[in-house]
């Protein structure tokens, strides 16, 4: 089976979980068998993987085998780079065969946002016995305007929220300079500027004609920032599109939901083929607030892969017991209620020092409430870590805390676990469903989970008990099992379209 797929982030280059998942799933699925060509927006490090293609502006690696494959030192696209007809060996009803580009139209003045409505009638509806049939709203829809905001349902929005609610930058802009302050969207002038959806608007530029001289059988895109361009792919080509949701707007922005990103998510989830969330309770989400059809909808929990006996570091002697936090901070995330938290343990135990590492918008804002509740002396901000400083401070913790507000699903508590750390966990996380040996609490309790955090730090045999049956949770939780679902989940969707998956 031979897989494009579409992603925002990749190691060594990653500010969260999401480029953590796409590395653990495409070297279980490149272990399976599978062929895998990686398209990102850049940064890359195409000499660091070896086990697929991996695609960015201006560099190429050689680790796939595909052959034929161009130097894309360009991030806009060339009009003749584009084909208005599949790949060879494609087998697509006549009636899903992609539109061409109107005469005197350069795809570069074509808005890979403002046309996703079209592109995405591609698949919409489409179930294994219905895929054939469902192709058909594709030409009928090309005609119809895409849909603006006003056409969304309308969010409830908390009055005491901003109108865009967009406190945190969704995952990386690495068309961008990484010290700038990016906005969120556009201004109204029509330009392309230094904004998040501006950079998904080039990487969907890009991704077209860079996978122009591509074979494949399946796309597979990872969250919001992907889809425009897999949408795009998919509509020209006629190969099956499945969308991966690691997160959703209502995680992000609670009910203050950004009205193009919604748009965005919602028409990528209702023109995939197949979507797959990280938790059931991620899946609950897309089925209840964006009209997905539960039918397309798979669950496929992200797993682990550090060794869950040996994290390779041994703890650092110190007379303090140190509680860690290790995440962006973001209202996403609950910092604030970890603050809180540690401020009800100080009151009755002071030798333990809450370690917050990560960044995020709200970190300045963290660092002063911890000064207003006179707690300062005993929390170190480390800031954004990498590498070996990760195994480092995961080695000193004698207790992990994810207060998640709305967690899709929380690799961090599995690297917890791995570096045999017990954890404490949100009950408003997908983890929370898989993991039965983790102390979990509703993220606003902030006594209850004080309370929890104490009695691991008082009693000794509580924390054992929680190391010692971590790893039967780990062992359920693995990239293979991931890969061999997905790998169902290409195959079905490529027999629905008229193909033999592989």
């Amino acid at each position: 089976m031979r897989v494009l797929m579409l992603g925002w982030e990749f190691p060594p280059f990653i500010t969260g979980g999401l480029g953590t998942a796409c590395a653990g799933l495409t070297r279980a699925l490149a272990k399976g068998g599978t062929d895998l060509t990686f398209v990102l927006p850049g940064p890359a490090d195409p000499n660091a993987v070896e086990h697929m293609q991996l695609i960015a502006p201006g560099q190429v690696s050689t680790g796939s085998s595909q052959a034929g494959v161009r130097d894309h030192s360009q991030a806009e696209p060339s009009p003749a780079s584009f084909s208005t007809t599949p790949p060879s060996g494609a087998t697509v009803p006549p009636s899903s065969a992609p539109s061409p580009l109107p005469e005197q139209t350069s795809p570069q003045d074509i808005d890979p946002i403002a046309t996703m409505g079209s592109y995405a009638s591609a698949y919409a509806g489409a179930t294994p016995s219905t895929a054939a049939q469902a192709v058909q709203w594709a030409a009928e829809s090309d005609a119809q305007p895409s849909a603006g905001p006003d056409d969304l349902p309308s969010p409830r929005r908390n009055a005491a929220e901003p109108e865009h609610g967009m406190n945190e930058q969704p995952a990386c802009e690495p068309l961008g300079d990484d010290s700038a302050e990016h906005s969120v969207v556009n201004d109204d002038s029509g330009g392309e500027g230094g904004g998040i959806i501006d950079a998904v608007r080039r990487y969907a530029r890009f991704v077209e004609t860079a996978v122009a001289d591509l074979n494949f059988d399946v796309i597979h895109a990872h969250d919001w920032l992907t889809w425009p361009a897999a949408l795009r792919v998919a509509r020209r080509t006629g190969r099956p599109l499945i969308v991966h949701v690691h997160s959703t707007e209502f995680d992000r922005s609670g009910e203050s939901v950004h009205p193009v990103i919604h748009d965005i998510e919602r028409r990528g989830m209702l023109g995939a083929m197949r979507v797959i969330t990280v938790s059931q309770l991620t899946r609950n989400i897309v089925v209840e607030r964006y009209g997905v059809d539960p039918a397309k909808v798979t669950v496929v929990y992200n797993g682990i892969e550090m060794d869950p006996i040996d994290s390779g570091l041994s703890p650092i002697g110190r007379r303090e017991k140190i509680v860690l936090y290790f995440g962006r901070i973001t209202r996403q995330k609950g910092p604030e209620f970890f603050i809180r938290a540690a401020a009800r343990v100080l009151e009755l135990r002071q030798d333990v020092r809450f370690v917050v590492a990560g960044s995020g918008d709200l970190y300045q804002r963290c660092v002063e409430l911890a000064a207003e509740l006179g707690i300062g002396q005993h929390f170190l901000f480390t800031g954004f870590l990498r590498g070996e400083d990760i195994q480092k401070v995961f080695s000193m913790a004698d207790l992990f805390v994810m207060p998640s507000v709305s967690e899709p699903f929380g690799i961090a508590p599995l690297e917890a676990m791995s570096h045999d750390v017990p954890v404490l966990i949100s009950k408003s996380s997908g983890v929370s469903e898989v993991l039965t040996h983790a102390l979990k609490v509703d993220f606003w309790d902030t006594e209850a989970m004080a309370d929890k955090i104490l009695a691991v730090l008082r009693y000794p045999p509580l924390g054992r008990t929680l190391r010692r049956a971590g790893p039967l949770d780990l062992r359920r939780l693995t990239w293979d099992d991931a890969a061999r679902k997905c790998r169902q989940a290409y195959t079905e969707v490529v027999a629905a379209m008229g193909g033999v998956g592989v």
